[in-house]
């Protein structure tokens, strides 16, 4: 049976099956309230009177809990409701361990790993698979994005509304991501990872990274901003470029609330085929496996476990500041908004490893933006948070861009002063606008902040080709876990998280994580 979107004004007490309407809980009665009776045999067909503060009182039969799980049957003011529930892990039909997804995907990257290193020509030849894959998940990424911030926009309603969500979100990027920047200055300048290299600029050839400065320049501050609007409509979602595709969701949204009842009908047919869109992607995410199976093998194959050795301390230094920012910084940040940073890496580990595949945050959109709903968030929000964060909240592209300045800085003997350190983050917090979770994003964006800053030699970017792949993973993986933990912050903050869901998901982030799955048995 189709499942129903849970009432705006209303949330669902845990383990009860009874819808608790916003006045109710204005009353007092809230679910702790109704935890008395643990025993689930003690709850049935128990009759919970609600006295609102309207003064209409309501009664609720709360039935015996089904053994499948599937539905609940909800009698509220004499009318039937039904309700689709995550099944709880004892009344989940057990699935083979070979059709869970993140095994298979584990499975994958260790082949890929034995194919790229035993096997390197053929570990090259499978370069297309992880191509394949990628190029599946963004025919869809523009789509999903009109749909969710188009709909979520146009159903707050209220513009003062959608323009407070805008300014917050707007703002907590912003001071996230400057940090991440500082983080990645602070930790060069005390690790300093290229000390020691001394190497000659003069010897490096610059045609291995003649096509990313090429691009670098193209991307002048100006020509970036310009950039942003799109020679026609649809020509922004045929190309698929997310700031474009932003800035035409944004107007459509704003034009259909500014329609009143009338955009309704539109809001409505929009939210349908956003529906058809993540049925699509929910097809496509069970070839995960041969992606990521394809993306390591070339990497592997293609540049070796050699080219790592070279470049440890860099490498080993950026994934422990990345480590160091995710548990302590954004740790921090959940911790205060209620949840634990652990147990939401958790409940995410699936999509943290199809990124981890195939190098790029872009392939589990439509999945985050469907697991951020079922943790709590408010729809309307997510639809603009989660898609804004991928062009505005890059953590790990931030701490990447930063550390790798001064990598390049260090390794060529080029001596900064702290004003040219503090131009390079100022530099740094523009080019990185739009660096979206494709692979190789974050790369390109460090050539373009080289190119405004003049005293590194550019063409020592060559240093980092080699390894760019391996650090394009905890880039993406960074910058997931960063927009994640924003779309609840900015949830909570507008007061439209449920709670009891996200709290429910956090005791149990595993089993819940898993049953959101595609293909979870039910």
């Amino acid at each position: 049976m189709a499942r129903r979107d849970r009432p705006a004004d209303a949330s669902t007490m845990r383990g009860t099956g009874l819808v608790v309407p916003r006045s109710r809980r204005l009353a007092g009665i809230t679910p702790a309230n109704d935890r008395r009776d643990r025993d689930p045999e003690a709850r049935i067909a128990k009759f919970q009177i609600c006295v609102c503060v309207t003064t209409k009182i309501v009664i609720a039969e709360v039935p015996r809990p089904s053994n499948d799980g599937a539905e609940r049957h909800r009698l509220i003011g004499g009318t039937r409701m039904i309700s689709n529930t995550i099944q709880p892990a004892s009344h989940r039909r057990h699935q083979p361990w070979y059709r869970v997804l993140y095994v298979q995907v584990l499975i994958a990257i260790a082949l890929g790993i034995l194919i790229g290193y035993f096997f390197p020509d053929l570990g090259k030849e499978l370069k297309p698979l992880g191509d394949g894959f990628i190029a599946l998940i963004k025919m869809m990424i523009a789509p999903v994005i009109f749909c969710t911030v188009v709909h979520g926009i146009s159903s707050m309603g209220d513009l003062k509304r959608v323009g407070r969500v805008g300014l917050k979100t707007l703002i907590y990027f912003e001071t996230v991501s400057t940090v991440a920047l500082a983080v990645g200055l602070l930790v060069g300048e005390l690790l300093q990872p290229g000390h020691g290299f001394n190497i000659d600029p003069t010897t490096i050839d610059p045609k291995s990274v003649a096509t990313y400065v090429t691009k670098a320049k193209e991307e002048g501050i100006v020509a970036h901003l310009m950039a942003i609007i799109p020679d026609s409509y649809f020509g922004a979602i045929a190309r698929g470029d997310l700031l474009q595709v932003l800035l035409i969701s944004i107007l459509s949204g704003f034009a259909i609330a500014l329609l009143g009842k009338a955009g309704e009908p539109i809001a409505e047919a929009v939210d349908k085929a956003a529906k058809m869109f993540f049925g699509i992607i929910r097809i496509i995410v069970r070839v995960a496996p041969l992606g990521a199976l394809g993306a390591i093998a070339f990497t592997v194959g293609a540049y070796g476990l050699g080219s790592l050795l070279n470049l440890v301390a860099l490498i080993g230094t950026f994934y422990l500041t990345s480590i160091l920012f995710v548990l302590i910084v954004l740790g921090a940040i959940a911790r205060l908004s209620g949840f634990s940073i652990i147990r939401f890496i958790a409940y995410i580990k699936d999509e943290l490893l199809i990124v981890l595949g195939t190098s790029s945050s872009e392939t589990v959109l439509p999945q985050m933006i469907q697991k951020m709903e079922h943790l709590g968030a408010s729809r309307s929000v997510v639809g603009l948070v989660i898609p804004t964060g991928y062009s505005f909240n890059l953590d790990g592209t931030n701490i990447y861009m930063t550390l790798a300045t001064l990598f390049l800085a260090q390794a060529t003997n080029t001596s900064l002063t702290i004003w040219q350190e503090l131009g390079i983050l100022g530099v740094a917090m523009i080019t990185s606008k739009g660096a979206s979770g494709v692979t190789g994003a974050g790369f390109i964006t460090l050539a373009a902040t080289l190119s405004i800053v003049p005293d590194i030699p550019i063409q020592s970017i060559a240093i980092l080709v080699g390894i760019d792949k391996f650090m394009s993973e905890c880039r993406a993986l960074t910058n997931l876990i960063g927009n994640g933990v924003a779309c609840i912050v900015i949830s909570l903050s507008e007061g439209e998280l449920d709670t009891d869901a996200l709290h429910e998901a956090m005791a149990h982030p595993l089993e819940i994580g898993e049953a959101l799955e595609p293909g979870a048995a039910s």
